[in-house]
Parts: C-alpha cells; structure tokens; sequence
C-alpha cells in the first residue's frame, strides 16, 4: 500500500513541487525501510538512504540549479510510434506479432522498493537531463518501471535474427522496453531511452521479462567503459536495483537460484537493428513493405545525408556495411569480443549493443569465447568476429534485397565495402597502436605469433611497448640473461620469468621494432605520447567486474564507483589507481564463474 501511494503522488506540477517532491523523498526512504529496501543514489555506503532524502529534496527545491531539463519535462519526439506501423493488438501476452515494427507495452512495476545504484552524468547530459534529477528519490522509480515517466510512449520492438547462423524467426524486446525518443534542445541530439528489465512483452517468448544485478551491472559498466575508449557504442544513464529476487540458472546446469533484481536504462540514437529489416522479409509479400518502412525512417532520421541520394537504399547498406566494419576492427585492436553477434545484436547505426557474455582478451587467445554457449563452436570467438560481421551484412543486405529495394549487382558491391573498411580500419588502429606511421603487417603478425606462444596479457602487451625507446638495448635485468623492459617482461607468460630462447626470440622482435621505429623518424616523447592514446591501460576485465558484482550483491557500491571512476580515463597512467585494475587476474580469479566463462543467463 505504501508503494502504490508513493507511486500516485509522483510529478506533481506548480508551487507545490518542491515541497511535495520533499515529503516524497521522505515517504520512499520509510517505504524503503518498511520493505528493508533503500532509495536514491547509492554512493556514500550506510549513508545512502539519508543521503537520499536530503539530495532529492534539495533536487526539487533547486531547479535550474545545473543545466538541463527535469525528468517532468524532458523533449520527447516519438518519431519511431507516430511514423511506423504498431501492433494494433493491445494485450500483452506473447505470441506471433505481424504486421507492425512495435508493440505497445507498459513496464511492469516490481514487487520490492527500487533504489538508485549507479547512474552516469554524463550521459545525462547527452539527454539535455540535469543530472541532478537522478538524485531524485523518484528517479530510481521511474527507471525501474515502477512508475511512468510523464511524456513517455512505452514500446517493445519486434525485430528477427540468425542466432549462431541459424533463422530464429521473430525475436524482439523480449525484456527491453523502450521509453520513447529525446531531443536535446541544446545539441539536436536524438536519444531513445529503453529499460532492460522492466517486464514481460509479447516477444518475452519462455522468459520473465527481468533482468538481474549480475548482468545489469556488467552491462552498465560496459556501455559507459566502450564510450571512454571510444568505440561507438550504446549508452547507459542508469543502474537501479528493483528490490525483487529473479530466479535463475546461470550455466543452465540445473542449480537455479534467486539473484537480486535490476534495471539498466540503455540510452542510444536508434536501437534498430539487422533483425528488424529481416524479419517482415521472411513473412513474405504480406509484410515486406515494413522495410522500406524502416529503412526509411533509419535515412530520414539517422542518415539525412542519404535521401539526396539516387539510390538511398543501396546508400543505407553501404553506411551500415561501413560502419560495421570499422566497429568490429576496433574491437579486435582492443582484444574485445561480443559473445552473441547473432544478427538481432547488431545496431544498424554500428554500434555495439546488447552487453551479454562479453569480454576483453587478458591472455591473448584468438580461439577465446566468454559464452559458454558458444564453447564448442567458437563460432564468436576473437578470431572469427570478423567473419561473424560478414555474414551479418550480408544477411542485411539479402533483406534490402528480397524487400526490391537495390538490385543484386549493387549490394554485392555494397557489401564489399564491410571487408575494405574492416582491413583499412584495423591497419590504421594496429599502426597507431605500434607507434607507427604506417601499418607493418609483418612486424604486427610476428609480435601477435609470439605473445600467442608466450601467454602475453593483451591489453598490458601493448601499453609496455609504448615505454619501448627507438634506441634503447633493453630493460631491467632478469635471469637467466634476460633483457626486456622491465613493464614487457611483467606482461608476458602470465607474469613469469621467460626461457632463455624466447627472451631471446622477444630481443630479436624489439630490434626489428626499434629499427622501424627509427626509421619513422618520430621523437620518441611524441611518438610514445600518441601511442599511449591508442593503448589503453585500462578495461573492464572479467575479474575486475566480478569484483564489483559480488561487493554490490552484498549492498556495498563502493567498488563498482571505484571502477567507473578509473575506466573514464582508460588512455591516461593515473598512477594514482590502485595496480589491481590495470592486472591479470590473480590466480584465485581465474576459474571464477563470471570470470573465465559467462552465459546468456541474466
């Protein structure tokens, strides 16, 4: 009862804001302690509740006080609802939705008291939001689903895919509901807001429509991290616990068990994706005409450089096709890898979207998979992420092309600027990573070969060689002759002392790569400067995340701030950062469930 009441008092408008918005704080914070739930931001530990309390009355009593707009007052657009075709059923029970890119679809609220865990400012202000505003007791309610957003338009997309080479049929938000679309006043900037969690929708097939902390957290971390490193990528504004336990079995191994619930608000321009082009295509001549639909929309909102185009169609598969490969080739320069890149996760815009069993190489391993599901195939493992995003443009391009809107000629060579891209792209990127002025495949394929051999740490791997000078003769002395910089040698054979043979193998490598260096001709102090900006020293490793998971699912926020807060700036040395979130993963982390191996299960 305390809840529904907390819920109907929410976005009052008028002098009475503030003061209402003040006893609603109140009132959350003692609904919080009645269900032993708490609210608001995180941060501050113990303190949070009061903390709470005091900032959302504060948020209310101040506004304008940054910046931005007010959750009461955000500048909807909802061009995806008022242009495209909606499921004209209205019940939300799962089923077969035809003839519609959407559905209708409220959140359901949940059962326990929502609280704020985590939120990001940044992209608050990517939305024109005052940032302070998710401050607000009601914040954390309205983020879990627990109460409307004044101006939203709630949808569930309904999108297909190939899932691991196989047609799927219909797919879509099966959990992720989208808000509706934001413009920033200030910037032109167009942003959907989804919730991930928030329910059951006709496309939640077998599932529960939640999502857990486990795998929410991850995901907020990993939108926010790719963003630093800047790699084009969903977003995310907010982390909030829904105060619920969800049951699941995450290795699908029969031991199921309650986790706490979450939600994360996913932020980005469009979350269209290649499934949403396929799916009307493979229901025949009855709803093809959805994808001239859709891509229309994708051109007269996301790509208005292509409508003067002759040809905008055969344009939108060149710009996804493009933008596919230059996303997956800066994948592959950090050593990240996807998990599911089935052709309903891939973002038409290029963006890396739907965080699920990821993962950053630590021991370089091209046959690596964090998915458990794909363990035996490795079908998305490192080394065939590449091909993984061939085959999805291609499956893109056969659905512009079953729905008449380019010829075959056209796509083909449309398609062949995804491998052109990916090649050009990843050359450049391995180059600067190098320190070089141009791409040295043989150099590059030689230091891959032998950290391969020599278990070297990916990301630690390339950060030493940025210390490498174009005339030094070596490092810090270790044993048996050894001679490597000091920062090399940590980075390599998980940390241990190298054979005489291939230290002397990694020697002969670094004079080849200091000759070239000397024959850029870059001061080294510029040289090393731009390398270190293609190098980053920090990433969200598996063990690092779990770290952080296991602190949150005991109430204690402190280390996934502690994380956030260093992966901001993951290109500087921040030698103030404690070593841990710049090292392997300590022996007793290896073998980890979350660490070496994930699943879909969230």
């Amino acid at each position: 009862m305390m809840r529904r009441a907390v819920l109907g008092g929410l976005f009052r408008s008028g002098a009475a804001s503030a003061s209402c918005c003040a006893r609603l704080a109140t009132s959350v914070a003692a609904a919080a302690a009645s269900r032993g739930g708490v609210t608001g931001s995180s941060s501050g530990g113990g303190r949070r509740e009061a903390r709470a309390v005091a900032v959302g009355a504060a948020a209310a009593a101040a506004v304008g006080a940054e910046a931005g707009a007010r959750l009461e007052s955000l500048p909807w657009a909802h061009t995806f609802v008022n242009e495209l075709p909606a499921d004209p059923v209205t019940t939300n029970v799962v089923r077969q939705v035809e003839g519609a890119l959407f559905t209708p679809v409220q959140p359901t609220p949940p059962d326990g008291v929502p609280y704020t865990i985590s939120y990001s400012a940044q992209v608050a202000r990517l939305l024109g939001l005052d940032p302070t505003e998710c401050e607000r007791p009601e914040f954390a309610l309205v983020m879990s689903g627990a109460a409307p957003l004044p101006g939203a338009r709630p949808y569930a997309a309904c999108y297909g895919g190939h899932q691991f080479g196989q047609w799927a049929g219909q797919l879509g938000d099966g959990r992720a509901i989208t808000l509706g679309e934001v413009v920033n006043p200030a910037t032109g900037g167009r942003w959907e807001l989804q919730l991930k969690g928030a329910g059951k929708t006709p496309y939640s097939r077998r599932a529960d429509g939640r999502a857990v902390l486990r795998s929410s957290l991850r995901e907020f971390v990993a939108s926010e991290a790719m963003a630093a490193l800047g790699v084009p990528t969903t977003r995310a504004l907010s982390l909030v616990g829904t105060g619920d336990k969800v049951l699941r079995d995450m290795f699908y191994n029969g031991n199921a068990k309650m986790e706490q619930g979450a939600v994360v608000c996913r932020v980005a321009p469009s979350f269209v994706r290649f499934g949403t082009f396929q799916l009307p295509v493979s229901r025949g001549a009855g709803e093809v005409g959805l994808v001239k639909m859709a891509a229309d929309w994708i051109i007269k909102h996301h790509m208005p450089h292509l409508e003067a185009e002759p040809e905008p169609y055969l344009g939108l598969l060149r710009e996804a096709c493009r933008r596919t490969g230059r996303l997956v080739a800066q994948w592959q320069a950090l050593g990240f890898v996807h998990g599911v890149l089935n052709t309903d996760n891939m973002s038409i815009l290029g963006l890396t979207i739907d965080y699920g069993p990821y993962g950053f190489l630590d021991v370089f391993d091209p046959d690596w998979t964090p998915n458990l599901t794909d363990a035996s195939g490795r079908r998305y493992s490192y080394r065939n992420q590449s091909e993984a995003g061939q085959f999805n443009v291609v499956m893109l391009g056969n659905a512009l092309l079953a729905a008449d809107l380019l010829s075959r000629e056209a796509a083909t060579e449309a398609l062949l600027g995804y491998s052109e891209v990916l090649s050009d792209t990843y050359g450049q990127l391995m180059a600067a990573k190098l320190g070089l002025k141009e791409y040295d495949r043989t150099l590059a394929q030689e230091l891959m070969k032998m950290m391969y051999t020599d278990d070297a740490d990916f990301t630690n791997t390339f950060r030493a060689l940025c210390d490498v000078g174009s005339s030094e003769e070596g490092g810090s002395e270790g044993p048996a002759g050894q001679q490597l910089p000091g920062r090399l040698a940590a980075a390599l054979n998980r940390g241990q002392p190298l054979s005489e043979e291939r230290a002397a193998a990694w020697q002969q490598w670094l004079q080849a790569y200091r000759a070239r260096l000397r024959a850029d001709g870059t001061p080294d102090a510029q040289r090393q400067a731009a390398q270190r900006a293609a190098c980053p020293k920090f990433i969200p490793r598996q063990h690092l995340l779990q770290w952080a998971i296991e602190a949150a699912e005991q109430g204690d926020y402190s280390e996934l701030e502690a994380l956030m807060q260093v992966l901001e700036r993951p290109y500087d040395e921040q030698p103030e950062a404690p070593a841990k979130y710049s090292a392997p993963p300590p022996p007793e982390m290896e073998g980890r469930p979350g660490v070496c191996m994930l699943s879909c299960s969230s």
